[in-house]
């Protein structure tokens, strides 16, 4: 990593086309939109959000340190004397415009990663994979949508061999902006599933959404496809209509160019055998999943099409973790034993949800210990919800879930779809499902808790952490 400072002062006046006022530092370290998390010197950009109005926390920003602030000409005079600004007409286009120079500047090879399931998990594979090759620049957390990835490519340093960006989106024509702005060498869609479907008509017009991210694919680039999705052929033929010429697709189909020989699945890893590109290649996956598998095939052709070293990526692989709300595991202690927690809590869709359960199959339990499933309202589905939610009624039964604690209005049609053995509990809000989980879990049981963000379901993780003494379960146990 380098020691240079991310920006000059000088470039990003010149980028943003800004006004510069006070005494304003020479450079700055990094870029921040959080006064909770601003780090001394970094540059704070007052963004307008739904619920809050940056420009009320540049006092704030200031106080903890920031080197200066990127403020709206319309909110100048309500900022302190003599503070470092530098003065644009919408702090959220200035970004943009500090995206469009970072990307101008940068010498790296660039990713972009869409898909249903699987963006945030894939993203930071990349990041761990392509790091053994050189400097790697990754979105944080899953800044993917109009702020964050512009925030994340102004936040790529000019000396970054390598960068990998996640392009989120929930409504068509969201991608194609971002895209334009990333301007990706190889594109990734993990997956197309019926998610957001509220939103959409068809499974197919989420394909057609996705695909935008083709649109701002640089000359010669690659698309990444998954080649077992049932909309692959359409992906393709998008692809093709954007002008791509390399089409690489990945997953078990004998046509796919990084293909799946080979996996064994257990409770904390994956073992694995592909061919990539024309290369065998045998690795393990530190994080337990068959959807991970497959995804890891995208990963490792991403790498070679990048020109990283493949052999050195799929070593780096064996180190994944999964990150807290996305399968992150915690051994806890009860009374005459312990129990494992799956933390899967941050959003939900039935392909997710699908896989989730799937994993939850797979957990190591004891004799007497049962998997038991606590789910949350999978939203955004539209006229199809009771329905999608009903028919999760078959993994529960195929992966072996013993019991099944639900909560909200959706989340009723899964619980009547149960066999009477397999339910758990019910309640109309995570809140009042909370006490009836505390009191099911067993030493030996494995417990994995899921559901959409508005589902809220994560407070229930955190009181089952802070009800039973916590220990991170170790890699020895994850081996």
């Amino acid at each position: 990593m380098s020691d240079r400072p991310l920006w000059t002062v000088a470039a990003m006046a010149q980028a943003m086309r800004a006004e510069r006022v006070g005494m304003l530092p020479q450079s700055v370290p990094g870029l921040s939109i959080d006064t909770r998390t601003i780090a001394p010197g970094e540059a704070f950009f007052a963004i307008k959000g739904e619920a809050r109005d940056g420009h009320d926390f540049v006092p704030a920003a200031l106080k903890a340190g920031a080197g200066l602030a990127v403020v709206a000409a319309d909110q100048r005079a309500a900022m302190p004397k003599d503070a470092p600004l530098l003065v644009v007409p919408d702090v959220l286009d200035a970004l943009r415009d500090l995206a469009r120079a970072a990307r101008a500047r940068s010498h790296a090879k660039v990713i972009g990663v869409t898909g249903s399931v699987g963006k945030t998990s894939t993203k930071e594979a990349l990041r761990s994979a392509l790091a053994t090759s050189g400097e790697t620049h990754a979105s944080v957390a899953s800044y993917n949508n109009h702020w964050g990835v512009p925030l994340s490519l102004a936040r790529c340093p000019q000396t970054a061999r390598y960068a990998v960006f996640e392009l989120g989106m929930n409504h068509a024509g969201e991608i194609e902006p971002l895209t334009r702005l990333v301007r990706p060498q190889v594109a990734i869609i993990t997956t197309v599933e019926p998610v957001h479907l509220e939103f959409f008509g068809s499974v197919e017009a989420i394909a057609d959404a996705k695909a935008e991210i083709f649109l701002g694919l640089e000359r010669g680039g690659a698309a990444v496809i998954n080649r077992d999705n049932r909309q692959f052929a359409r992906l393709e033929r998008c692809a093709r209509s954007a002008g791509v010429e390399r089409i690489v697709g990945f997953g078990e189909h004998a046509r796919a160019d990084a293909r799946l020989i080979k996996s064994a699945l257990h409770a904390d890893c994956s073992t694995v055998q592909a061919r990539i590109l024309g290369t065998d290649v045998t690795y393990k996956l530190g994080a337990p999943g068959r959807h991970l598998v497959l995804n890891s095939l995208s990963v490792l052709a991403a790498v070679a099409l990048a020109g990283a070293d493949l052999a050195l990526a799929a070593l780096a692989l064996a180190g994944m973790t999964p990150a807290r709300g996305r399968g992150a595991r915690t051994t806890l202690d009860l009374p005459g034993g312990a129990a494992l927690l799956i933390d899967e809590s941050y959003n939900a869709n039935p392909a997710s949800m699908r896989a989730a359960l799937a994993l939850l199959g797979q957990a190591a339990v004891s004799a007497r210990g049962r998997r038991i499933a606590v789910v949350g309202d999978m939203l955004e589905l539209g006229p199809r919800g009771a329905d999608l939610h009903r028919a999760l009624a078959e993994p529960v039964l195929t992966y072996g879930v013993d019991l099944v604690f639900c909560c909200g209005p959706l989340m009723a049609a899964l619980w009547e779809a149960l066999p009477s053995e397999r339910r758990g509990g019910y309640a109309e809000t995570s809140s009042m499902l909370e006490p009836q989980v505390l009191a099911a879990i067993h030493p030996g049981d494995a417990v994995m808790v899921k559901g959409s963000l508005g589902s809220c379901m994560g407070p229930i993780v955190t009181a089952i952490e802070r009800n039973y003494s916590r220990r991170e379960a170790t890699a020895a146990a994850q081996g």
